[in-house]
Protein backbone atom coordinates (compact mmCIF):
# COMPACT_ATOMS: atom_id res chain seq x y z
CA UNK A 1 0.00 0.00 0.00
CA UNK A 2 1.33 3.44 -0.94
CA UNK A 3 1.64 6.13 1.72
CA UNK A 4 1.12 9.77 0.71
CA UNK A 5 1.78 12.73 2.98
CA UNK A 6 1.19 16.41 2.22
CA UNK A 7 3.95 18.63 3.62
CA UNK A 8 2.12 21.91 3.01
CA UNK A 9 4.82 23.49 0.83
CA UNK A 10 6.92 22.24 -2.07
CA UNK A 11 9.17 19.38 -0.93
CA UNK A 12 12.80 19.79 -2.01
CA UNK A 13 14.68 17.06 -0.10
CA UNK A 14 13.83 13.71 1.47
CA UNK A 15 16.29 11.47 3.32
CA UNK A 16 15.57 8.13 4.95
CA UNK A 17 17.44 7.16 8.10
CA UNK A 18 19.66 4.08 7.65
CA UNK A 19 20.35 3.44 11.35
CA UNK A 20 18.94 0.10 12.59
CA UNK A 21 17.06 1.67 15.51
CA UNK A 22 15.50 4.37 13.35
CA UNK A 23 14.90 2.83 9.92
CA UNK A 24 11.28 4.01 9.96
CA UNK A 25 12.18 7.73 10.16
CA UNK A 26 12.05 10.05 7.14
CA UNK A 27 13.36 13.64 7.03
CA UNK A 28 11.46 16.04 4.76
CA UNK A 29 12.86 19.42 3.70
CA UNK A 30 10.40 22.01 2.42
CA UNK A 31 10.26 25.71 1.62
CA UNK A 32 11.04 26.83 5.16
CA UNK A 33 11.07 23.84 7.53
CA UNK A 34 12.20 20.27 8.16
CA UNK A 35 9.72 17.62 9.26
CA UNK A 36 10.59 14.18 10.64
CA UNK A 37 8.03 11.49 9.83
CA UNK A 38 7.50 8.16 11.59
CA UNK A 39 6.54 5.63 8.92
CA UNK A 40 4.43 2.50 9.25
CA UNK A 41 3.26 0.05 6.58
CA UNK A 42 0.17 2.09 5.77
CA UNK A 43 0.59 5.56 7.28
CA UNK A 44 2.99 8.16 8.67
CA UNK A 45 2.87 10.90 11.29
CA UNK A 46 5.01 13.90 12.21
CA UNK A 47 7.15 13.56 15.33
CA UNK A 48 9.26 16.72 14.89
CA UNK A 49 9.02 20.00 13.00
CA UNK A 50 11.92 22.45 12.75
CA UNK A 51 11.30 25.94 11.34
CA UNK A 52 14.45 27.06 9.50
CA UNK A 53 13.10 30.06 7.60
CA UNK A 54 14.67 29.27 4.22
CA UNK A 55 14.33 26.60 1.54
CA UNK A 56 16.06 23.34 2.47
CA UNK A 57 18.74 22.21 -0.01
CA UNK A 58 20.31 19.20 1.79
CA UNK A 59 19.74 16.85 4.74
CA UNK A 60 21.83 14.20 6.52
CA UNK A 61 21.04 11.86 9.42
CA UNK A 62 23.35 11.55 12.41
CA UNK A 63 23.99 8.15 14.03
CA UNK A 64 22.65 9.56 17.32
CA UNK A 65 19.09 8.61 16.56
CA UNK A 66 16.47 6.15 17.77
CA UNK A 67 12.83 5.85 16.81
CA UNK A 68 9.77 6.01 19.10
CA UNK A 69 8.91 2.58 17.70
CA UNK A 70 12.17 1.18 19.11
CA UNK A 71 12.35 2.81 22.55
CA UNK A 72 10.47 5.13 24.87
CA UNK A 73 13.69 7.13 25.32
CA UNK A 74 13.89 8.09 21.65
CA UNK A 75 15.97 10.89 20.16
CA UNK A 76 16.67 12.34 16.74
CA UNK A 77 19.57 14.36 15.35
CA UNK A 78 20.21 15.46 11.78
CA UNK A 79 21.92 18.23 9.84
CA UNK A 80 20.29 20.55 7.32
CA UNK A 81 21.39 23.18 4.81
CA UNK A 82 19.32 26.18 3.76
CA UNK A 83 19.17 28.26 0.59
CA UNK A 84 20.74 31.11 2.59
CA UNK A 85 23.92 28.91 2.72
CA UNK A 86 23.41 28.43 6.48
CA UNK A 87 23.87 25.04 8.17
CA UNK A 88 21.90 23.67 11.10
CA UNK A 89 21.99 20.79 13.58
CA UNK A 90 18.43 19.73 14.44
CA UNK A 91 17.65 17.65 17.52
CA UNK A 92 14.71 16.47 19.59
CA UNK A 93 14.12 13.71 22.11
CA UNK A 94 11.33 12.18 24.16
CA UNK A 95 12.22 14.57 26.99
CA UNK A 96 13.21 17.72 25.04
CA UNK A 97 11.51 19.89 22.45
CA UNK A 98 12.91 20.80 19.03
CA UNK A 99 16.31 22.50 19.15
CA UNK A 100 17.99 24.25 16.19
CA UNK A 101 21.72 24.99 16.34
CA UNK A 102 22.90 27.20 13.44
CA UNK A 103 26.51 27.19 12.23
CA UNK A 104 28.60 27.87 9.14
CA UNK A 105 27.22 31.33 8.52
CA UNK A 106 28.96 34.47 7.32
CA UNK A 107 32.55 34.33 6.10
CA UNK A 108 33.26 31.01 7.85
CA UNK A 109 30.94 28.93 5.68
CA UNK A 110 29.85 28.31 2.10
CA UNK A 111 29.20 31.10 -0.41
CA UNK A 112 27.12 29.06 -2.83
CA UNK A 113 24.20 26.62 -2.70
CA UNK A 114 24.94 23.59 -0.50
CA UNK A 115 23.99 20.69 -2.77
CA UNK A 116 24.62 17.71 -0.50
CA UNK A 117 25.85 16.70 2.94
CA UNK A 118 26.74 13.53 4.87
CA UNK A 119 27.99 12.51 8.30
CA UNK A 120 31.44 10.96 7.85
CA UNK A 121 32.66 9.44 11.11
CA UNK A 122 32.29 5.84 9.93
CA UNK A 123 31.33 3.34 12.62
CA UNK A 124 33.62 4.90 15.25
CA UNK A 125 32.69 7.05 18.23
CA UNK A 126 33.08 10.02 15.87
CA UNK A 127 30.16 8.87 13.72
CA UNK A 128 28.08 11.87 14.77
CA UNK A 129 30.95 14.34 15.16
CA UNK A 130 31.89 15.15 11.55
CA UNK A 131 29.58 16.28 8.74
CA UNK A 132 30.77 16.96 5.17
CA UNK A 133 29.11 19.54 2.89
CA UNK A 134 29.64 20.31 -0.82
CA UNK A 135 28.58 23.41 -2.68
CA UNK A 136 28.42 25.38 -5.90
CA UNK A 137 31.32 27.41 -4.47
CA UNK A 138 33.63 24.46 -5.41
CA UNK A 139 34.44 23.65 -1.79
CA UNK A 140 34.20 20.54 0.34
CA UNK A 141 33.93 21.43 4.02
CA UNK A 142 34.19 18.83 6.79
CA UNK A 143 32.75 20.28 10.00
CA UNK A 144 33.76 19.22 13.51
CA UNK A 145 30.47 19.62 15.37
CA UNK A 146 32.13 19.10 18.76
CA UNK A 147 35.48 20.93 18.60
CA UNK A 148 37.90 20.76 21.51
CA UNK A 149 38.38 24.53 21.39
CA UNK A 150 35.82 27.30 21.07
CA UNK A 151 36.56 29.76 18.26
CA UNK A 152 34.15 32.63 18.84
CA UNK A 153 32.27 33.94 15.80
CA UNK A 154 29.52 36.57 15.38
CA UNK A 155 26.03 35.17 16.02
CA UNK A 156 23.41 34.98 13.27
CA UNK A 157 21.41 38.21 12.87
CA UNK A 158 18.49 38.29 15.28
CA UNK A 159 19.69 35.29 17.30
CA UNK A 160 21.19 34.95 20.75
CA UNK A 161 24.80 33.75 21.23
CA UNK A 162 25.13 29.96 20.74
CA UNK A 163 25.03 27.68 23.75
CA UNK A 164 27.83 25.44 22.46
CA UNK A 165 31.15 25.97 20.63
CA UNK A 166 30.85 26.84 16.96
CA UNK A 167 31.92 23.96 14.68
CA UNK A 168 35.25 24.30 12.90
CA UNK A 169 35.75 23.36 9.23
CA UNK A 170 38.44 21.57 7.25
CA UNK A 171 38.27 22.95 3.68
CA UNK A 172 39.27 21.32 0.38
CA UNK A 173 38.93 23.37 -2.80
CA UNK A 174 38.04 21.72 -6.13
CA UNK A 175 38.21 23.04 -9.72
CA UNK A 176 34.46 22.84 -10.45
CA UNK A 177 31.16 23.19 -8.54
CA UNK A 178 30.40 20.11 -6.43
CA UNK A 179 27.06 18.34 -6.60
CA UNK A 180 27.20 15.23 -4.40
CA UNK A 181 29.07 13.76 -1.41
CA UNK A 182 28.79 10.31 0.14
CA UNK A 183 30.71 8.86 3.09
CA UNK A 184 32.14 5.35 3.18
CA UNK A 185 29.73 3.18 5.23
CA UNK A 186 32.44 1.93 7.62
CA UNK A 187 35.65 4.00 7.44
CA UNK A 188 35.94 7.51 8.87
CA UNK A 189 38.16 9.20 6.28
CA UNK A 190 36.95 8.34 2.76
CA UNK A 191 34.47 10.49 0.88
CA UNK A 192 33.10 10.26 -2.66
CA UNK A 193 32.82 13.72 -4.23
CA UNK A 194 31.06 14.36 -7.56
CA UNK A 195 31.42 17.58 -9.54
CA UNK A 196 29.19 19.06 -12.23
CA UNK A 197 31.53 18.12 -15.10
CA UNK A 198 31.63 14.34 -14.93
CA UNK A 199 34.42 13.57 -12.43
CA UNK A 200 34.21 11.62 -9.16
CA UNK A 201 36.92 11.90 -6.53
CA UNK A 202 37.66 9.36 -3.81
CA UNK A 203 38.97 11.76 -1.19
CA UNK A 204 40.84 11.17 2.08
CA UNK A 205 39.70 14.26 3.94
CA UNK A 206 42.05 13.57 6.85
CA UNK A 207 45.18 13.93 4.68
CA UNK A 208 47.35 17.03 5.10
CA UNK A 209 46.52 19.80 2.62
CA UNK A 210 49.12 21.30 0.29
CA UNK A 211 50.48 24.76 0.96
CA UNK A 212 48.79 25.88 -2.27
CA UNK A 213 45.15 25.87 -1.19
CA UNK A 214 43.97 26.18 -4.80
CA UNK A 215 45.36 22.71 -5.50
CA UNK A 216 44.38 21.11 -2.17
CA UNK A 217 42.00 18.69 -3.92
CA UNK A 218 44.97 17.04 -5.68
CA UNK A 219 46.61 16.06 -2.41
CA UNK A 220 43.39 14.79 -0.83
CA UNK A 221 42.14 12.75 -3.81
CA UNK A 222 43.24 9.13 -3.68
CA UNK A 223 41.49 8.04 -6.89
CA UNK A 224 39.62 9.85 -9.63
CA UNK A 225 36.80 7.89 -11.26
CA UNK A 226 35.80 8.82 -14.80
CA UNK A 227 32.89 7.87 -17.04
CA UNK A 228 34.52 8.43 -20.46
CA UNK A 229 31.40 9.57 -22.29
CA UNK A 230 30.51 12.05 -19.53
CA UNK A 231 34.04 13.44 -19.63
CA UNK A 232 33.94 13.73 -23.43
CA UNK A 233 30.58 15.49 -23.31
CA UNK A 234 31.89 17.98 -20.75
CA UNK A 235 34.88 18.77 -22.98
CA UNK A 236 32.76 19.11 -26.13
CA UNK A 237 30.22 21.32 -24.39
CA UNK A 238 31.94 23.56 -21.84
CA UNK A 239 28.66 25.08 -20.73
CA UNK A 240 27.18 21.72 -19.73
CA UNK A 241 26.37 21.42 -16.03
CA UNK A 242 24.91 18.23 -14.65
CA UNK A 243 23.47 17.29 -11.30
CA UNK A 244 25.89 14.40 -10.80
CA UNK A 245 24.99 12.01 -7.98
CA UNK A 246 27.31 9.36 -6.48
CA UNK A 247 26.98 6.73 -3.73
CA UNK A 248 28.75 3.76 -2.15
CA UNK A 249 26.86 0.50 -2.14
CA UNK A 250 25.79 -0.16 1.43
CA UNK A 251 27.03 -3.69 2.03
CA UNK A 252 29.85 -4.87 4.36
CA UNK A 253 32.55 -4.64 1.67
CA UNK A 254 31.40 -1.31 0.16
CA UNK A 255 33.46 -2.23 -2.91
CA UNK A 256 31.00 -0.86 -5.45
CA UNK A 257 30.31 2.75 -6.38
CA UNK A 258 27.45 4.00 -8.52
CA UNK A 259 26.74 7.37 -10.11
CA UNK A 260 24.30 9.11 -12.42
CA UNK A 261 25.55 11.72 -14.91
CA UNK A 262 23.54 13.21 -17.72
CA UNK A 263 21.59 10.45 -19.43
CA UNK A 264 23.79 7.64 -18.09
CA UNK A 265 24.58 5.70 -14.95
CA UNK A 266 27.92 4.04 -14.22
CA UNK A 267 29.15 1.39 -11.77
CA UNK A 268 32.72 0.93 -10.50
CA UNK A 269 34.30 -2.05 -8.72
CA UNK A 270 36.76 -0.45 -6.29
CA UNK A 271 38.64 -3.76 -5.98
CA UNK A 272 39.39 -3.75 -9.74
CA UNK A 273 39.60 -0.13 -10.80
CA UNK A 274 40.91 -0.61 -14.35
CA UNK A 275 42.30 2.88 -14.56
CA UNK A 276 39.24 4.49 -12.99
CA UNK A 277 36.84 3.42 -15.74
CA UNK A 278 33.47 1.89 -14.80
CA UNK A 279 32.86 -1.82 -15.23
CA UNK A 280 29.30 -1.19 -16.35
CA UNK A 281 27.39 1.73 -17.84
CA UNK A 282 23.90 2.22 -19.18
CA UNK A 283 21.29 4.75 -20.19
CA UNK A 284 18.56 5.48 -17.68
CA UNK A 285 16.89 8.71 -18.91
CA UNK A 286 17.66 10.20 -22.30
CA UNK A 287 16.76 13.65 -20.99
CA UNK A 288 19.08 13.26 -17.99
CA UNK A 289 19.16 11.53 -14.62
CA UNK A 290 19.09 13.42 -11.34
CA UNK A 291 19.83 11.23 -8.32
CA UNK A 292 21.42 7.81 -7.81
CA UNK A 293 20.59 5.69 -4.75
CA UNK A 294 21.56 2.17 -3.63
CA UNK A 295 19.04 0.09 -1.70
CA UNK A 296 20.45 -0.42 1.84
CA UNK A 297 18.55 -3.65 2.52
CA UNK A 298 18.93 -5.34 -0.89
CA UNK A 299 22.31 -4.07 -2.21
CA UNK A 300 21.74 -5.55 -5.67
CA UNK A 301 19.15 -2.86 -6.38
CA UNK A 302 19.81 0.76 -7.31
CA UNK A 303 17.55 3.49 -8.61
CA UNK A 304 17.83 6.67 -10.69
CA UNK A 305 15.35 9.53 -10.92
CA UNK A 306 14.71 11.78 -13.92
CA UNK A 307 15.92 15.37 -13.82
CA UNK A 308 13.27 16.63 -16.26
CA UNK A 309 9.47 16.74 -15.91
CA UNK A 310 9.11 15.71 -19.58
CA UNK A 311 7.89 12.22 -18.59
CA UNK A 312 6.43 13.16 -15.22
CA UNK A 313 7.58 11.86 -11.84
CA UNK A 314 9.48 8.70 -12.79
CA UNK A 315 12.02 6.46 -11.04
CA UNK A 316 13.91 3.60 -12.70
CA UNK A 317 14.97 0.65 -10.51
CA UNK A 318 17.85 -1.52 -11.77
CA UNK A 319 19.32 -4.85 -10.68
CA UNK A 320 23.12 -5.17 -10.71
CA UNK A 321 22.86 -8.79 -11.87
CA UNK A 322 20.98 -7.65 -14.98
CA UNK A 323 22.45 -4.20 -15.39
CA UNK A 324 21.84 -4.05 -19.17
CA UNK A 325 18.23 -5.21 -18.92
CA UNK A 326 15.36 -2.74 -19.05
CA UNK A 327 14.75 -1.18 -15.61
CA UNK A 328 11.53 -1.45 -13.66
CA UNK A 329 9.71 1.84 -14.22
CA UNK A 330 7.68 3.49 -11.46
CA UNK A 331 5.42 6.32 -12.65
CA UNK A 332 4.48 8.26 -9.52
CA UNK A 333 2.73 11.23 -11.11
CA UNK A 334 2.10 12.81 -14.49
CA UNK A 335 3.90 15.89 -15.77
CA UNK A 336 4.52 18.70 -14.97
CA UNK A 337 5.32 17.05 -11.63
CA UNK A 338 8.73 15.39 -11.25
CA UNK A 339 10.85 13.73 -8.55
CA UNK A 340 12.83 16.44 -6.80
CA UNK A 341 14.44 13.99 -4.37
CA UNK A 342 14.12 10.35 -3.37
CA UNK A 343 15.67 7.68 -1.16
CA UNK A 344 15.29 4.01 -0.28
CA UNK A 345 13.61 3.29 3.06
CA UNK A 346 15.86 1.13 5.27
CA UNK A 347 13.09 -0.97 6.88
CA UNK A 348 13.41 -4.74 6.46
CA UNK A 349 11.14 -6.60 4.08
CA UNK A 350 10.09 -5.56 0.60
CA UNK A 351 12.13 -2.47 -0.37
CA UNK A 352 10.31 0.86 -0.39
CA UNK A 353 11.16 4.20 -1.93
CA UNK A 354 10.26 7.62 -0.53
CA UNK A 355 9.98 10.39 -3.13
CA UNK A 356 9.38 14.15 -3.08
CA UNK A 357 6.79 15.02 -5.73
CA UNK A 358 5.38 18.55 -5.67
CA UNK A 359 4.00 19.19 -2.19
CA UNK A 360 3.69 15.49 -1.40
CA UNK A 361 5.91 12.79 0.06
CA UNK A 362 5.07 9.46 -1.56
CA UNK A 363 6.24 6.09 -0.18
CA UNK A 364 5.79 2.98 -2.32
CA UNK A 365 6.94 -0.65 -2.52
CA UNK A 366 9.10 -1.76 -5.45
CA UNK A 367 7.91 -5.37 -5.26
CA UNK A 368 5.25 -7.69 -3.86
CA UNK A 369 5.23 -10.69 -1.53
CA UNK A 370 6.26 -13.85 -3.33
Amino acid sequence: MDVRYSHGTEVYVVRACYEDDAADLIAVGGAHSVEVLLLTESSCRTIANFHIGSRITALAWSSRVSSPSATDEWSIELAAAGADFGLYVLSKSSSQQEEIFPFGGGRSGHHGKVNDMTFCGGRSEDSSRYVATVSDDKMLMVWDLHPAIDIASPPFPGTSPPSRPQPTAYVVKFPHPLTSVNAHPSTSKELLIADCRGSIFLTDWRSDPLEDEQESWRNSSVVELVEPRALADSIAGPSAKWSGSVAWRRDPSADFVGAAYGSRFALWDMGHLAGGKPYATGTSFSEGGSQFRWCPTYPEYFAVSASSPAKGAVIHVHNVAYVHAQPTVFQIAQRPLYVRSFDFVACRGIPRIVAAVGRDVVVFYIGVDS
